[in-house]
């Protein structure tokens, strides 16, 4: 299944995409939040589908605004420099163990919505990466069973900051979870939908020049050792997002470095789990 929410910001409705066709599946789903995942949403959602013809679902009129694909998650786990290319290229070293940090919840917006340059903000960037959304509560899980674990994955742009995340001292959290930091979608593909995920390409342009184009071939922590380490640390809820790492291509890397500014537009995709296009704003005040 590919899951879609869809509606204005803080109002969205669950739907499904069934070929050409966006459903409204809210009069058998409430949301697709962590209670969801935890109650089995997906095989009720499945067995309910399974019940009753397409025709009996609401289409979502064509040009509706599609929300992040995940009901706001308790969060969102982020895996730094989790490919060779790009540790190189920002002059880190390749890591030993998986970089963590966190991305705020609140940074979590639609995969077309608006990327917002912070005030102050000077070194505003840009990386495509896979998400993994967790389906099950997950604390010490093995990293042979780690998948059984996994509801899905989105295609999501880890926007950064750069100022904030290296030359403000402490950890890289500044710069990583500003308003509209977190374009997600446009939906969840549910594991059946991807056969290979760890052959997924994935790029991204700003203004229609290419920046990054890569694989997940390249991740240096795959995915099932990603779940089973980050369980050591912390206790993965339902709806929980992993976002695995970004290709190189990313503005820091490029001499001279190249941020984003009012006006770009970001276009960005991953094989099997479509694409998201973000217009670029400065911040102003309320």
């Amino acid at each position: 299944m590919k899951l879609i929410r869809f509606g204005e910001a803080g109002q969205e409705k669950p739907g499904i995409i069934q070929g050409d066709q966006w459903l409204d599946v809210s009069a058998s789903v409430r949301d697709y939040d962590e209670a969801f995942f935890a109650q089995g949403g997906l095989k009720q959602l499945h067995a309910a589908l399974a019940a009753r013809p397409a025709t009996a679902w609401p289409v979502v009129p064509p040009g509706t605004r599609l929300g992040p694909p995940v009901a706001r998650p308790s969060k969102i786990v982020c895996i730094g420099l989790n490919y060779g290319d790009h540790a190189r290229e920002t002059g880190a070293a390749v890591p030993q163990e998986p970089i963590i940090f966190l991305k705020s919840t609140t940074a979590l917006v639609g995969p077309n919505d608006t990327i917002v340059i912070p005030r102050d903000s000077v070194k505003t960037d840009w990386e495509v990466e896979l998400a993994v959304v967790i389906g099950q509560r997950a604390s010490y899980v093995t990293e042979a069973e780690a998948l059984s674990y996994v509801a899905g994955y989105c295609l999501h742009n880890d926007v950064s900051e750069r100022e904030f995340q290296l030359e403000r001292g402490g950890t890289w959290d500044k710069g990583k979870g500003c308003d509209t930091f977190a374009p997600m979608g446009p939906f969840l593909a549910t594991p059946n939908e991807i056969p290979d995920v760890d052959n997924l390409r994935l790029w991204l342009t700003v203004n229609g020049q290419t920046m990054q184009n890569g694989t997940t071939a390249e991740l240096i922590f795959k995915i099932p050792f990603l779940i089973s380490y980050l369980s050591r640390f912390m206790t993965l809820l339902p709806g929980d997002i992993i976002s695995t790492g970004t290709p190189a291509g990313v503005g820091l890397g490029f001499k001279p470095p190249v941020f984003l500014k009012p006006g770009d537009v970001v276009e960005l995709g991953i094989e099997g789990l479509g694409t998201s296009r973000q217009s670029v704003q400065a911040y102003e005040p309320a």
